[in-house]
């Protein structure tokens, strides 16, 4: 069996956060967009995937725990409840009776996702075969947000999906608000320009950077971030990093050396 801990760097007893920020380090060491090997970062998406995940990371702890897998990227295991309190002889109040029939699950989406909301079918097994569901992704929803869909379940009882938002190789999501960087070369902080970015939904943002511009140098724009019903939209936030061009005039060097 793989060994997850030790794909992400750390140790067994790892908090949520812990493995949510090695995840982070080594997706990023390892991306390859920046020349890393894509053998070795799917390996780091699975360790993820699995240990960012409760039910997942319990199973994966405890190999004898059986956990049904169905398709869509969430878990679920179905239970006879009347069956399990008969066996028991004890009777179960309705108003519990009915919680404990709400089906629960847990499904990853992407960022994008967030952003645009929309919708998604999920599959659920039950006692008569799988049945697929479309439930509507809410524009904003957090990472480990629970949303209720009632009557969406089998038997017409209440649907209670878990959201797991993936952690974004461009992007760094703090609320509705997103960051990522960009990379100048030194003249153009120097002199000022204008860039041009791409939000989250592929969307054209201009962006003046002024003269004399420091490294660093964080530029807004706002309400470019992500939605929610019943919020102000959040900003998209772009820090500058300077790089080298490759070939500087010596005209340049002589003027910059009589400064």
């Amino acid at each position: 069996m793989k060994d997850y801990y030790r794909t992400l760097g750390v140790e067994r007893s790892a908090s949520a956060e812990d493995i949510k920020r090695a995840y982070r380090r080594a997706a990023s060491r390892h991306h390859p967009d920046k020349g890393g090997d894509t053998q070795q970062f799917q390996e780091i998406e699975e360790a993820y995937r699995v240990l960012s995940d409760p039910a997942q990371r319990q199973q994966y702890d405890n190999p004898g725990i059986k956990i049904n897998i169905n398709g869509g990227g969430f878990q679920h295991t179905p239970f006879d409840f009347d069956t399990i309190f008969e066996m028991f002889g004890t009777r179960m109040h309705p108003r519990n009776q009915q919680a404990q029939r709400n089906q629960r699950l847990s499904i990853w989406i992407e960022l994008e996702d967030v952003a645009r909301g929309g919708t998604k079918v999920l599959s659920i097994a039950t006692h008569q075969g799988a049945t697929n569901i479309e439930i509507n992704v809410p524009q904003g929803i957090q990472d480990n947000e629970n949303v209720r869909y009632p009557g969406l379940a089998p038997g017409g009882f209440d649907l209670v999906v878990n959201f797991r938002v993936r952690p974004h190789s461009r992007w760094h999501r703090d609320d509705l608000n997103l960051y990522t960087e960009r990379s100048l070369d030194f003249w153009q902080l120097i002199l000022g320009t204008e860039l041009v970015v791409r939000d989250i939904q592929d969307r054209e943002i201009s962006l003046t950077v002024p003269p004399r511009t420091r490294p660093g140098t964080m530029l807004r724009a706002r309400a470019r971030g992500l939605s929610r019903l019943g919020h102000n939209p959040g900003d998209l936030m772009v820090r500058l990093q300077a790089t080298m061009p490759e070939h500087i005039p010596d005209e340049i060097i002589e003027i910059l050396q009589k400064t």
